[in-house]
């Protein structure tokens, strides 16, 4: 018994360990300064690289732009997701508002930026109305093929003309048109879905007197570094998909790429069929999708001069011969993560595993079902809060004949209590027979010591998925629950340095340490369930294990305080099961825990006056 209590503390112990260090040493971190230069490096991704089988890169040289999106005629962007517009300066899509999500939870709080032209050699976008954001954008174009003059196909400062449409939108497609004086014409027609997805439709007529070769490709551009959380448990970086396997480069491994011939810092993939390519931010997303079953070559770059990060989509070449016409059709995502939409691209168009672009994770087989079943509640109870709360219910009754089975041994090592005090006193200082005899005891009777342990090494998983599902998903972004639970992805923002609200000052920072230590109601909701369900246990009668087990409810308190409040929810709702299944059961069998008695037990008698 005296074992299995010092391996109940020590496992305690290095649970709050864990915490410590994952709270203190991966707390996120302020990003780096970064400030945005001219762009250059769309031209020379455009023209100068060779990854593209049959491309003639001779003739291409990198140079350099200067920025004419500033006075070029636009073409708005409107649909009930989304608002924004095209620059015909390229035909790049540099402006997209994501209608449905804010700033803040404010009802006047600017509507979330998820793309933003470059407006200045070092300045950020700023619309009245709207967060300044660094640039960010997709641009098209056309790299030349063998034996094709550069200056014949249009490049990302090309100045197209409207052909058709007049506002992109569901429904209403809009086609730009360049002609190169020389016989060929250049078409991009843009369509929109109710959502977030962009299909961009290149073609190339060939009117001329000779075959004409070209190869397509869509870029995905950043200025700087964006500002991300640099929070390990979350990827913010180039992601995507190549031939079934995820592929994951955080901003800082794609500056520390190695250097490539005419490429800069890259990393090329070549794909067979069936993958994408783009920029995940936590909540927000922006990819380039090929046609189902098309080869692509996929390129992460980072220019160092230029402080640009980009991922592109190559396409083979296309030759065209004279008064022929081909075409390739690719997609872009450019939203919010939103599980359903991402879900349904993987059935139409065909967007391969499409749903990992949401991280979810090293315990990916938890966290996909917990979410899926999260999601499923949601949908039937209408608020957040409750469906974690009917959530746990769920997960403990899965687990419930484990923690049955926990309960009952527990029960039954009561019963052995005296025989292994007998067994104590006849072997007196020898340990390796009191040991022997004991496990010889556990044998007759069929006690497994080891049976409490495995709800409590079922629940570090589950705990880790539920704490990834409710970091990462955008369903739980600005959730809320009850009264001043506004938002379950964020810390408890009550605090008891101000009676919850009654006093006239604000409450510390949330995510701060002093925030943590300013003790939020779901804490101090947390360490009073904790210390109640260890309650339903006498204390144990070593007097350093007895102020270990006294203490830890309250550290956990102090030290959970800033965790996402829907994961405390989680945790009380876990611990208040628990205590009611554990009372039930052992009081069954026949060993009704002395709550109270533990409880009374607890607390230090004073002598009485006159007493020695």
């Amino acid at each position: 018994m005296e074992d299995n209590n010092r391996n109940l503390i020590l496992a305690t112990v290095l649970s709050f360990l864990v915490i410590v260090v994952w709270y203190t040493l991966f707390a996120p971190e302020p990003p780096p300064p970064t400030t945005a230069t001219t762009e250059t490096v769309a031209v020379q991704d455009a023209t100068g690289a060779a990854p593209v089988a049959g491309v003639t890169t001779d003739a291409a040289t990198p140079a350099t732009l200067s920025d004419p999106t500033d006075e070029a005629p636009r073409v708005p962007i409107a649909s009930g997701a989304v608002s924004g517009s095209i620059s015909l300066a390229g035909g790049r899509i540099d402006d997209l508002l994501l209608l449905e999500y804010r700033e803040t939870q404010e009802p006047n709080s600017p509507h979330v930026r998820l793309l933003s032209p470059t407006t200045g050699p070092t300045e950020t976008v700023t619309t009245p109305g709207v967060m300044p954001t660094k640039p960010y954008y997709a641009v098209y174009g056309w790299m030349p093929g063998a034996g094709t003059d550069p200056a014949l196909v249009p490049d990302p400062a090309t100045v197209w003309q409207l052909e058709s449409g007049e506002t992109l939108s569901p429904g209403q497609p809009v086609t730009l048109v360049w002609d190169n004086g020389a016989g060929q014409i250049f078409r991009r027609t843009f369509e929109l879905d109710d959502h977030y997805l962009f299909t961009v439709t290149q073609s190339l007529e060939n009117r001329g007197d000779a075959a004409f070769s070209a190869a397509p490709y869509g870029i995905l551009a950043r200025h700087g570094r964006p500002d991300t959380q640099n929070f390990f448990v979350l990827h913010e970086g180039a992601v995507g998909m190549h031939d079934g396997k995820l592929v994951e480069l955080s901003y800082k491994n794609i500056a520390g790429l190695d250097p490539l011939d005419r490429e800069g810092r890259a990393r090329i993939l070549n794909v067979e069929a069936n993958g994408w390519i783009g920029f995940t931010d936590k909540y927000w997303m922006a990819t380039l999708a090929p046609a189902p079953g098309q080869s692509f070559t996929a390129v992460v770059k980072y220019a160092e001069g230029a402080d640009i990060y980009q991922t592109e989509a190559r396409y083979p070449v296309q030759t065209v011969l004279p008064g022929a016409t081909v075409s390739a059709a690719s997609y872009m995502f450019a939203g919010a993560k939103e599980w359903e939409i991402i879900r349904s691209y993987e059935t139409t168009p065909g967007i391969q595993r499409f749903v990992d672009s949401i991280d979810w994770g090293w315990f990916y087989f938890l966290t996909k079902p917990i979410f899926r079943l999260l999601h499923w509640l949601h949908g039937i109870i209408g608020n957040m809060g409750w469906a974690i709360i009917a959530l746990t219910f769920i997960l403990k009754l899965l687990v419930f004949p484990l923690a049955r089975k926990s309960y009952i041994s527990m029960a039954k090592m009561k019963e052995l209590q005296p025989e292994m005090e007998a067994i104590k006193e006849r072997t007196g200082d020898d340990r390796m027979k009191f040991q022997q005899e004991v496990m010889g005891l556990y044998k007759r009777e069929k006690v497994n010591p080891a049976a409490g342990c495995l709800p409590i090494l079922l629940q570090i998983p589950i705990f880790f998925s539920l704490y990834k599902v409710i970091f990462v998903t955008i369903e739980l972004r600005h959730a809320p629950w009850i009264g001043w639970l506004r938002d379950l992805s964020a810390p408890d923002p009550s605090s008891l340095l101000n009676l919850f609200g009654l006093l006239p000052y604000a409450a510390p920072a949330q995510g701060t340490l002093l925030h943590s230590l300013s003790l939020p109601a779901l804490a101090i909701a947390l360490g009073i369930s904790m210390w109640l369900q260890q309650k339903l246990n006498p204390a144990p009668a070593d007097p350093t294990q007895k102020m270990i087990f006294a203490w830890m409810p309250w550290i956990f308190m102090f030290m959970l305080g800033g965790f996402a409040s829907g994961l405390v929810l989680y945790w009380i709702t876990n611990n208040v099961i628990t205590i009611i299944q554990q009372y039930t059961i052992m009081s069954m069998h026949g060993h009704r825990p002395d709550l109270f008695g533990n409880i009374k037990s607890s607390i230090p008698s004073r002598p009485r006056k006159g007493n020695k």
